[in-house]
């Protein structure tokens, strides 16, 4: 019984200089949300290790996010205290770096109503080149692969926990532009001449609209003209008043 918990506390912790590192059966992954963006040519979403850390850790403590190539992760040494974490600014040189380092109470096991819990690597781009942001959570430089894993510091007594390293995350690239099929450059000729003709025609159609619209227009103003001038110029009758007698016949 004894050898058995021996086997099995060999198989779930590693010893540093300082104490024991608790290695937690869990493995981050990309956010299972439908988010934008949940992989990007410089960033990727990760869930949040919430209710991982509960029964190892104090409120004190603080969980770390470790980044590495997948190359390297087999080189990454944790850091024995909170002043040595490796550098953003030296990745990918130091193939490795720590970053969004936060209080374990960030991470509750509840979880309130509507509430996105994930995390964005490489959000940061005001401190790519700031040495005093170690921490910084910069763009990512390529398209990897990467692997991280959460880290659990106490500020006293160093690394107390740690998760699995994550699947490979491979970021998205941009697409060669040398296939790209540009108009109207890469159009075959008869494709050009039939273009070509369609233009001509539509601006034929366009120019015998406005020559109908002209002359339509210049016939209503010559049909009107011309009935002004056949109408009858206005008359006056003359009329005799009853007291008014014709002269030659009083003369008789």
């Amino acid at each position: 019984m004894s050898l058995l918990l021996a086997l099995l506390l060999l198989a779930t912790t590693t010893c540093t200089g300082r104490g024991q590192v608790i290695t937690i059966d869990y493995e981050p992954a990309i956010a299972l949300l439908a988010l934008e963006g949940n992989i990007t040519s410089s960033t990727f979403v990760l869930e949040q290790p919430r209710c991982v850390f509960n029964q190892t850790v104090s409120d004190t403590d603080e969980i770390w996010l470790v980044v590495s190539l997948s190359r390297a992760i087999s080189s990454f040494t944790r850091p024995t205290s909170l002043q040595s974490l490796p550098a953003f600014q030296q990745f990918p040189e130091n193939p490795n770096y720590m970053t969004m380092g936060t209080s374990s109470l960030n991470y509750p096991c509840e979880k309130s109503s509507g509430q996105i819990t994930v995390l964005r690597v490489g959000n940061e781009t005001g401190c790519l080149l700031d040495t005093s942001r170690p921490d910084c959570n910069g763009p990512l430089p390529g398209p990897g692969p990467y692997r991280v894993k959460f880290l659990a510091i106490s500020p006293a007594t160093g690394p107390k926990a740690e998760t699995k390293w994550s699947a490979p995350i491979t970021l998205k690239t941009g697409k060669d532009p040398v296939p790209i099929d540009t108009w109207p450059g890469r159009r075959s000729g008869g494709m050009i001449v039939i273009t070509t003709i369609l233009s001509i025609l539509l601006a034929i159609l366009l120019a015998c609209f406005i020559a109908a619209l002209v002359y339509g227009c210049s016939s209503n103003l010559s049909e009107h003209a011309e009935i002004m001038g056949k109408q009858d110029p206005v008359t006056v009758k003359q009329y005799n008043t009853h007291h008014i007698y014709d002269q030659s016949a009083s003369k008789n």
